[in-house]
């Protein structure tokens, strides 16, 4: 198996950008547990916006990487899991409820991530600071490609992430609004939650429950801001 300087390249591009997102949304989880009174994230070195502080061998760095190598798309990782304590939750809320602003942490940051990444690759094609130009459809090739796939990278963990299924954030949400009577139904369903994620990665149509909205949600982003940049700069 042989790679171009330009397919490397691109490889180590995508990691980074990969390892940022993931710090940025672990990061998010810890930084509102520790708002809410949990000392326990902080104990552990996880508020912080250090990579190596969240980063998972298999899921940031292994996974990812046999990914591009073997279908030249990234895929999805993970990091390493935050630990809460919801019990020193501020009293301010019920613990649930805390429970739940520390699981929507991680994909806002993403969904704030992507969207400043999508703002400065705007102000920075519109000042020429980097070309508008594309590359043939291959792996990104040009710092406006690598741009925007970063913003859309960061729309689609948004939405992946919120599918209502453990382990995935959206499960923790999920559990939230369920009636305290169904809870333990919704427990033993939960359990095949992984196989069904697996399946959702695995199978093309299936991905595009978050991949669709995360297209529609970069093209109003881009749309958006290209539209107040002619007006005000």
């Amino acid at each position: 198996m042989s790679f171009s300087p330009e397919q490397i390249r691109w490889i180590v591009q995508a990691l980074i950008i990969l390892l940022l997102s993931i710090c940025v949304h672990e990061w998010g989880h810890a930084w509102v547990a520790d708002k809410l009174g949990d000392r326990l994230p902080r104990s552990q070195g996880r508020v912080s916006l250090n990579p190596l502080r969240h980063a998972d061998p298999i899921g940031t760095i292994a996974f990812p990487l046999i990914g591009l190598l073997y279908t030249g798309g990234l895929g999805f990782g993970w990091g390493k899991p935050v630990q809460v304590n919801p019990v020193s939750f501020s009293r301010k809320f019920e613990m649930r409820t805390g429970h739940l602003f520390v699981a929507l942490a991680g994909p806002t940051m993403n969904l704030a991530l992507g969207t400043v990444i999508a703002v400065a690759n705007v102000l920075l094609v519109k000042f020429g600071v980097i070309s508008a130009a594309v590359g043939d459809g291959g792996p990104p090739a040009t710092m406006n490609e690598v741009l925007q796939y970063a913003a859309l990278l960061n729309f689609t963990l948004f939405f992946f992430n919120l599918i209502p299924a453990p382990p995935l954030d959206g499960g923790a949400v999920a559990v939230r609004f369920i009636p305290y009577k169904y809870k333990r139904t919704y427990e033993q369903i939960a359990v095949y939650a992984p196989f069904v994620l697996l399946a959702i990665l695995m199978i093309s149509p299936l991905r595009k429950i978050f991949t669709v909205p995360a297209g529609f949600v970069q093209d109003g982003v881009y749309t958006g801001f290209k539209a107040v940049a002619q007006l005000f700069v």
